[in-house]
């Protein structure tokens, strides 16, 4: 095994989205782990469908890298978080090579994250509709940034050898080989719906296939042996990989430090997790919602409830009839529930114990689909009922990095406390009354967003709370006291 600060990787990056880079980059993960190596899985952004197709592949958790929802200074450490024991690593870019954070130059595009981990990229090029202009496009998107470096093209939908013939003679003009040549192959294709691919979790048995035959794809078409070199050439990191309980320590002497300094100096007592985690039994079980309908989440969420003192129990709304037994505080992460709003209606007896969690003022917290899952109703559909709100479908795509601050105090974060997010939806939630706003949104269109009552924060704002390990160990403390 490697040390993970120089583990040999790879960053599959493209000109464009729909180039490719899910079927090369989760082709290659898969290839290199039938090899007998262990694979460390990413995804650039914050993306939660494609990390599941690279879970398949390696049998590892896959995890995302980004530098807007975290900041930069994390997408290291938390790469080596995941890389811990592994030979290899392959990291799937976002859109095109240099697309980023609207109007914030490179923050958060693939081409940042490269940079950030010293790793060569593969560009994967659809050459379906081009021969000559290849090599203009490729010398574009090699050039424009020199501290990018592009190690190698592997060239996607290739129609026939003549093509390919024209297309690497086209290249030798540019300096940059190519490591791989993929034919149309419709059977590595992935369905996709409103908000990109489909789920893991709706279809595995399809998904294995759909891995299974992307990795032999990328193994007959590709050169192996010289994409490892090419990882091999990866800088190495001075980082140390990131930790969850290393986190939750350093919230408490941040939080100890101010207490400290807020009563000029004098002595206090401990409080809250470090506290609670002394009495004997104090350990809050948190229900975790996941399932089909629920499959949008970071696994360092719950790295995080665990390093605070929590007991992580998932359960799935669809098959299960009521909450983990002893549950004291609940999270409902994004999904799909719109493709499943039937079913969870019909799972009547558990939308009646979240419904008694939240009326407890027991902690919930939700994002998108679990806002959804939380109203009175979708699409007419009875649903849980926590909240006095309608949603609905819509055809309007709300998408994009979203700059927030807390409106007030809520189980996840006290009143002022600035957070970054994601949106990413086509529903339109309709409030009623009785409760206040969970953030102000930023910007040039400021507007306030989602619901805080009791102990429930609900919200369509994606957040990673590895940038805000606090908001883990505040959750974790309300449920504790609950």
């Amino acid at each position: 095994m490697t040390s993970s600060s120089s583990v040999p990787r790879l960053v599959v990056a493209a000109p464009s989205s729909r180039s490719g880079k899910t079927t090369v980059a989760t082709g290659l993960m898969a290839a290199f782990a039938a090899r007998g190596l262990a694979v460390s899985p990413h995804k650039v952004g914050p993306d939660y469908i494609d990390p599941g197709y690279h879970a398949l592949a390696t049998g590892r958790v896959g995890r995302n890298l980004d530098a807007y929802l975290c900041g930069p200074d994390l997408v290291g450490p938390l790469f080596r978080h995941g890389a811990r024991g592994c030979d290899i690593a392959v990291v799937e870019g976002v859109m095109g090579l240099y697309d980023g954070a609207a109007g914030q130059g490179e923050l958060a595009s693939t081409a940042h994250v490269a940079k950030l981990l010293r790793a060569p990229v593969v560009l994967v090029v659809d050459a379906s509709s081009q021969s000559r202009s290849v090599a203009a496009l490729v010398h574009g998107f090699v050039s424009w940034d020199p501290e990018v470096r592009v190690g190698g093209v592997i060239l996607n939908k290739v129609a026939t050898d003549r093509h390919e013939e024209l297309l690497r003679e086209a290249l030798e003009h540019v300096g940059v080989p190519v490591l791989g040549v993929l034919r149309r192959a419709p059977q590595v294709d992935t369905p996709s719906r409103h908000l990109g691919l489909v789920p893991v979790a709706e279809r595995r048995a399809e998904a294995v296939a759909a891995v299974g035959a992307m990795a032999a794809q990328v193994a007959a078409g590709c050169d192996l042996d010289a994409l490892a070199a090419l990882a091999r050439t990866a800088g190495p990191l001075s980082c140390d990989p990131w930790d969850a309980a290393e986190a939750m320590h350093g919230t408490l002497r941040d939080a100890a430090a101010g207490a400290r300094c807020d009563a000029g100096a004098r002595d206090v007592p401990d409080s809250g997790a470090g506290a609670g985690a002394r009495k004997k039994g104090a350990v809050p079980r948190i229900a975790v919602a996941g399932g089909p309908a629920f499959t949008f989440s970071y696994a360092e969420h719950a790295e995080l409830l665990t390093a605070a003192g929590a007991e992580v129990v998932p359960f799935d709304p669809l098959r299960d009839g009521d909450l983990p037994e002893g549950t004291r505080g609940l999270v409902i992460g994004g999904g799909f529930p719109e493709m499943y709003a039937s079913e969870l209606s019909a799972n009547e007896p558990l939308r009646k114990a979240v419904s008694v969690l939240a009326d407890s003022g027991a902690p919930v917290a939700a994002e998108c689909a679990g806002l959804l899952y939380l109203c009175r109703e979708l699409d007419g559909l009875p649903m849980c009922g926590v909240l006095d709100a309608r949603a609905r479908m819509t055809e309007r795509l709300t998408l994009g990095y979203r700059e927030a601050v807390a409106v007030g105090d809520s189980v996840l974060a006290a009143a002022g406390t600035r957070m970054r997010g994601h949106e990413f939806h086509r529903t339109a939630v309709e409030p009623g009354s009785g409760a206040e706003p969970a953030w102000g949104l930023l910007g040039a269109r400021r507007r306030v967003e989602g619901f805080v009552q009791g102990g429930v924060h609900a919200s369509y704002l994606h957040t990673h709370w590895a940038a805000r390990p606090g908001v883990a160990r505040r959750f974790v403390e309300r449920c504790r006291a609950s």
